[in-house]
């Protein structure tokens, strides 16, 4: 049976339609595709952007107690705890005294523990014994802000400042490092003058990104 050509006409138009319709899915599945890894990327580059923040707050906690370690420019300062003794009128430092290792306490101490000085032995940590399982800086707990916190915030014995809070993109709260005493093993190679045991400090500090959960920890070994 021979078709008209209205009835040729209709039946191509309706094939038409379907390809249009095929089409348009395929669009729309390439268009919602994009759209989803556009936004993984932005995702992604904001993880990277707060971990940067949170690496270079650490970094901070590091400098920090760098500071510390080398001066005593703040009020309520420690060199002393680090054998450091004053030369000049000027308030230089230089590692002259012998390191009282009773400063350092077990587990580290508190924003209220002292030495017998009266100074504080805030986040000064003594080296645990061979038979202990892990080193302080392991056992902490860096996220703790309260009286009983072993960390200390950067900035306590420095004076130095450091911008957090939610205006703009900063870091949660200030980052907080520990320094943990520890006997210079490759002292006696360098240095024959004295039998005393010379020591280093390893000094670990936790930073923070925008959200508390978003932290970096960096460490290093400092030798006066």
């Amino acid at each position: 049976m021979k078709t008209s050509p209205t009835q040729r006409a209709q039946t191509q138009g309706g094939a038409s339609l379907i390809i249009v319709l095929l089409i348009l899915i395929v669009v729309s599945i390439l268009g919602v595709g994009g759209a989803q890894i556009a936004l993984m990327a932005e995702r992604g580059a904001r993880n990277d952007r707060d971990m940067q923040i949170a690496w270079q707050a650490a970094e901070a906690g590091l400098i920090d107690a760098e500071v510390e370690l080398t001066s005593g420019a703040a009020s309520g300062a420690r060199p002393s705890m680090f054998g450091l003794l004053a030369v000049s009128a000027a308030t230089r430092y230089v590692q002259a005294e012998k390191v009282t290792t009773s400063n350092f306490v077990d587990g580290c101490g508190t924003s209220t523990s002292t030495n017998p000085a009266g100074l504080k032995t805030w986040g000064l940590c003594a080296l645990p014994a061979l038979t202990a399982s892990k080193p302080a800086w392991l056992t902490v707990d860096f996220t703790d802000t309260g009286n009983t916190a072993r960390t200390v915030p950067v900035g306590t014995f420095t004076g130095r400042s450091f911008a957090t809070g939610s205006t703009g993109v900063r870091p949660s709260k200030a980052p907080r490092y520990i320094v943990e005493l520890i006997p210079d093993q490759g002292a006696a190679s360098r240095d024959k003058t004295t039998t005393d045991t010379k020591y280093v400090y390893r000094v670990t500090a936790m930073g923070f990104g925008p959200r508390d959960d978003i932290q970096a920890v960096v460490q290093m070994i400092y030798r006066n």
